[in-house]
C-alpha cells in the first residue's frame, strides 16, 4: 500500500504563563509516521499525551515549531503549513475530522439536512438536486433516513448525532477521516454500533483513517496499525497483532493490563500521573518499574522487532 500522509520529524509546542515564568510544553515531541492508503491507524495513550494536538497539526489547526506533514493527495512534498489559502481549502477538502462530543461540533440552529449540505455549497459546483442527492445518500450509509433532514441536532441521541457528525465528515468524499475519540462519550451498546458502522464505512468506501482512543479494546476491534504515544512521543508501533500479543514496551504492556478482564487480575498497574518535569532520558522513566540508570541519562532510539513493529526502549 502507498502512504497517504506522512508526518516527520513533528514538533508542536505550547506556552503556559505563570507569575513571572513561562513554561514550554513539548504537546508533539519528534513524531514520524506515515498513514498508508486505505488503513485505519490508531493512536493510543493517556490523557495529555498529545493524540489530540497531533490530530489538530496534521488538520492545521495550531501552529507547528518544526517538522513537516506532507498530505501526498495533494502537493507532493510541500507541508501542509507551508500551504496557501485555495491549497489549504483543497486539503481540508481532502481530510476532515471527527470530534468526539457531536453536540458541540453541530450548528444548533440548523436542520440536519443544512448541516450535510453546507459543505457541498462551498466546496462543490453540484446543482440543487444533485447536493440533496448525496445528503440523502451519505444520511442512509451511517444509518439514519431522509426524514431524520428535517430534524435540529437537539432532538437526536448522542449516538444519532455522531452517526450525523461522521456523514458530515464523508459527505465530501474526503480521502482521509481523523477521528478524535468518536466513541468515547457514549455508551458501551451506541459505542459498538457506531464501531460496526465504521468498519463497514471502510470496506465499502476504502476508508483511510486516523483513529484517536485511550480505549485500547476498542482499537483492538477497529484498527490495522497502532501506535502508543506517550509525553508526545510515539514509544511503540506495530500491526495491531504486533501490539496486543506481542507488546514490548512497558508502557504498552501498562495499557493493556488496564483492560478490564473477568476474574482476573492486572499483571501490571501504572501508578502515578504524567510528570510536570519530563524526565531528560526516556521519557517513561520515572513511572518505569524496570527503569535502570541508563534509561534516566539516555533517549532511546528505535529499535525493529520486526519489519513492521518497532519500539522505543533502551531494555
Amino acid at each position: 500500500m502507498t502512504n497517504l500522509l506522512e508526518i516527520n520529524n513533528l514538533y508542536v509546542e505550547y506556552k503556559t504563563a505563570k507569575i513571572n515564568e513561562t513554561t514550554v510544553v513539548k504537546a508533539v515531541n519528534g513524531v514520524s509516521l506515515s498513514i498508508k492508503k486505505g488503513e485505519i491507524y490508531a493512536i493510543a495513550g493517556e490523557s495529555g499525551c498529545g493524540k489530540s494536538t497531533l490530530a489538530k497539526a496534521i488538520m492545521n489547526l495550531v501552529p507547528i515549531k518544526s517538522g513537516k506533514i506532507v498530505f501526498l493527495g495533494n502537493n507532493q512534498n510541500k507541508g501542509v503549513n507551508d500551504y496557501n489559502k485555495s491549497e489549504l481549502k483543497e486539503y481540508r477538502k481532502n481530510v476532515q475530522m471527527v470530534f468526539q462530543n457531536p453536540y458541540s461540533s453541530l450548528n444548533p440552529k440548523m436542520k440536519i439536512g443544512e448541516i450535510l449540505e453546507e459543505p457541498l455549497i462551498i466546496n462543490t459546483d453540484f446543482s440543487k438536486e444533485d447536493r440533496k442527492k448525496r445528503v440523502i445518500d451519505i444520511i442512509t450509509k451511517v444509518g439514519l433516513n431522509e426524514t431524520h433532514l428535517d430534524n435540529y441536532p437537539h432532538e437526536f441521541s448522542g449516538g444519532q448525532r455522531q452517526r450525523i457528525a461522521i456523514a458530515r465528515a464523508l459527505v465530501l468524499n474526503p480521502k482521509l477521516i481523523i477521528a478524535d475519540e468518536p466513541v468515547s462519550a457514549l455508551d458501551a451498546s451506541i459505542q459498538a454500533q457506531i464501531l460496526n458502522m465504521l468498519n463497514e464505512l471502510k470496506s465499502e468506501l476504502n476508508l483511510t483513517m486516523i483513529f484517536i482512543s485511550h480505549d485500547l479494546s476498542v482499537i483492538k476491534f477497529l484498527a490495522d496499525r497502532v501506535a502508543i504515544m506517550y509525553l508526545g512521543e510515539i514509544m511503540e508501533e506495530g500491526k495491531t497483532t504486533e501490539i496486543f500479543e506481542n507488546p514490548t514496551h512497558p508502557y504498552t504492556k501498562a495499557l493493556l493490563s488496564a483492560i478490564p478482564k473477568y476474574g482476573k487480575t492486572s499483571e501490571e498497574i501504572l501508578s502515578g500521573d504524567l510528570p510536570n518535569d519530563i524526565p531528560s532520558g526516556c521519557k517513561f522513566s520515572s513511572r518505569c518499574k524496570h527503569s535502570a540508570g541508563e534509561c534516566d541519562l539516555r533517549c532511546p532510539e528505535f529499535h525493529q522487532i520486526t519489519e513492521t513493529h518497532k519500539v522505543r526502549c533502551l531494555l
